[in-house]
C-alpha cells in the first residue's frame, strides 16, 4: 500500500486555496493508487516549532549534541517523510517565497548527517527520490505572459529538497486570487486541466512501458538462440 504525506501551509487550513488545489492532487494520485493512505501534517496553524539551541548547535558540529526537543520534533519529521511514497506539499506564496511555516519543516527535515551529507563536491541528499508535488496558491501572478511580481519560492523549494534528494518535482499553481471571482475561477479551471493532463500522460507513460516490454515468448526465444 502507497503512502501519500500531505504537508498542508496555509494559516487559513481547509479554507486556504493551496488546500484545496493539494487535495485535488491528492484525488488524482488517488485515483492511481487504490487503498493508498495519506498522512496529514498540518504546519500552517503555528503548532511546528522552529529550530531550537541545540539543533542549531548539531548542525554546526561534527556529531548531535542533544537528541531532545526540536532534535526529537526534526526525527519524527525525517522518519515520516521518509515513509511517504509520495509528497504533496500545498503552500501558499508568502512576500514572494515559502511562508514561515514551510521553511521551519524544511529546516526540520534538511538536517545534516541525517537527510544530507557534506562531502569534497558538496552537499549529497541521502533520501530515496521519489514524486513531489507542489500546490502554490497566490495573490499575485509570477508565471506565464501576465506575470508581475517575480517568483522566489518554486526555484528554492526545487533547491532545497534536491539538497536531500528529492529531485522528481512538480508544480500547480492557483495565481491570482486577489483578482476577481471570475479570474480566480479562470485560474482553478486551468489548475484542474493541467493537473488531468499530468496525471493522463503519466498513465500514458506507463501503458507505452509495458507494451514495449518484451513479452515471456519474446524473452524465452531470444534465450533459445543465445
Amino acid at each position: 500500500m502507497k503512502t501519500i504525506l500531505h504537508v498542508s501551509c496555509s494559516p487559513r487550513g481547509k479554507a486556504a486555496e493551496s488546500h484545496r488545489l493539494s487535495q485535488e492532487i491528492i484525488r488524482a494520485l488517488q485515483a492511481r493508487l487504490p487503498g493508498s493512505s495519506v498522512i496529514e501534517r498540518v504546519i500552517g496553524d503555528g503548532s511546528l516549532p522552529h529550530i531550537d539551541n541545540d539543533y542549531a548547535l548539531s548542525q554546526s558540529s561534527l556529531q548531535d549534541v542533544s537528541r531532545e526537543g526540536t532534535m526529537a520534533v526534526s526525527e519524527v519529521l525525517v522518519r515520516e517523510l521518509e515513509g511517504a511514497d509520495y509528497l504533496v506539499i500545498g503552500t501558499p506564496m508568502h512576500n514572494l517565497t515559502v511562508p514561515a511555516s514551510l521553511k521551519a519543516w524544511l529546516d526540520h527535515v534538511v538536517r545534516a548527517r541525517r537527510t544530507f551529507t557534506i562531502g569534497a563536491g558538496g552537499k549529497v541528499g541521502m533520501l530515496c527520490n521519489r514524486p513531489v508535488y507542489v500546490a502554490v496558491a497566490s495573490g499575485g501572478r509570477f508565471s506565464g505572459e501576465q506575470a508581475r511580481q517575480p517568483d522566489f519560492l518554486t526555484p528554492y523549494l526545487t533547491t532545497i529538497l534536491g539538497t536531500i534528494g528529492l529531485h522528481d518535482l512538480t508544480y500547480f499553481s492557483v495565481q491570482g486570487t486577489g483578482a476577481s471571482p471570475q479570474c480566480v475561477a479562470t485560474t482553478r479551471t486551468q489548475a484542474s486541466v493541467e493537473i488531468k493532463e499530468h496525471f493522463a500522460s503519466l498513465l500514458e507513460k506507463s501503458s507505452e512501458k509495458r507494451l514495449n516490454q518484451p513479452s515471456y515468448a519474446t524473452v524465452t526465444e531470444l534465450i533459445r538462440e543465445v
